[in-house]
């Protein structure tokens, strides 16, 4: 039963994939797939990007897939972020995944959730060449369960 489970949700993944590269999309966006469903609060997961246009802003958005199991309605997040020249900014963010009026916040299929959270609401400026952020959660629960995939996402502020 539980390998029935694991090439459904490949299934359901794979199908995600495929219809989100048909969206545009403005700078990068990469996610960490967890196998077992569960993230422990040591692995911090980086994702690497360029920046070309430094005049430009960004918004910095926490991408995650979960199960509707999941126990909390909300995440707490360490992010850092290094620049070019190895400066590290540190950020800790507390983003809500759902609410007691409408549930969960993003969108669903059957037990499993997507969400695209923005990370604070003052826009990044990023330097110039390769940029590096790493995010890891420090709930209490460890591993956090039910957890299928997180990421980042970098969209240039539009005009």
């Amino acid at each position: 039963m539980g390998l029935l489970k694991n090439k459904i949700a490949f299934i359901l993944l794979s199908m995600f994939f495929v219809l989100s590269a048909c969206e545009t999309k403005q700078l990068f966006e990469q996610s960490t797939i967890y196998p077992n469903h569960n993230w422990p609060s040591k692995q911090a997961t980086s994702y690497q990007f360029t920046i070309t246009d430094t005049a430009a802003s960004y918004k910095l958005f926490f991408v995650i897939r979960h199960h509707n199991a999941y126990h909390y309605k909300n995440i707490w997040l360490d992010i850092s972020i290094k620049s070019p020249a190895h400066i590290v900014t540190k950020q800790v963010a507390n983003l809500n995944l759902a609410d007691d009026a409408k549930g969960w916040l993003g969108s669903g299929m059957d037990d499993i959730f997507d969400q695209r959270i923005q990370i604070g609401t003052a826009a990044f400026h990023f330097n110039k060449g390769l940029n590096e952020i790493s995010i890891q959660h420090t709930m209490r629960e460890d591993p956090l369960e039910n957890i299928l995939s997180t990421g980042i996402r970098v969209e240039k502020v539009k005009p």
